[in-house]
């Protein structure tokens, strides 16, 4: 590791910590050549997930499109912001644990509508009225007797 303030790579570790529930080293580092103290950080790098459309296209996974879609599920429901983020840290598990690089958006779809149904049955039927693409009425009734 290089030292910040003089440039040489010959370095000594004085602290490890774990950080980041393990998924992360913190390391304390003392530069040999002129004393002075730097930390780095050391963190697995994660192969990136690629969701696989309906149309058969691929497109890197996005935190952001999943959370946007549990949100305007959840508008004006008693859902917290902390609830749509833990659906999104279950969902992102287990598509790496499952999944590895690529994951068709039908599983993702299926994955938060399970985790929807048992937070607020109201903001289910809204993501699967838009994930499953409901055209009438009797799309909409069908889906709520289900829940029963």
């Amino acid at each position: 590791m290089k030292c910040p303030a003089c440039g040489k790579d010959d370095d000594k570790v004085l602290e490890s910590r774990s950080i980041d529930d393990g998924s992360a080293v913190r390391r304390r580092r003392e530069c040999v050549e002129c004393k002075a103290r730097f930390t780095s950080y050391e963190r697995v790098e994660e192969k990136p997930l690629v969701v696989i459309k309906k149309d058969n296209t691929r497109q890197p996974y996005s935190r952001e499109k999943l959370t946007g879609g549990i949100r305007k599920a959840c508008e004006k429901r008693p859902v917290s912001s902390d609830d749509i983020e833990l659906i999104a840290d279950d969902v992102e598990k287990f598509l790496y644990s499952e999944y590895g690089r690529e994951v068709p958006t039908s599983q993702v779809g299926e994955i938060v509508m399970d985790k929807l149904q048992k937070i607020d049955q109201v903001a289910y039927v809204r993501f699967a009225s838009v994930y499953r693409q409901f055209e009438k009425i009797a799309d909409f009734v069908k889906e709520v007797k289900s829940l029963n």
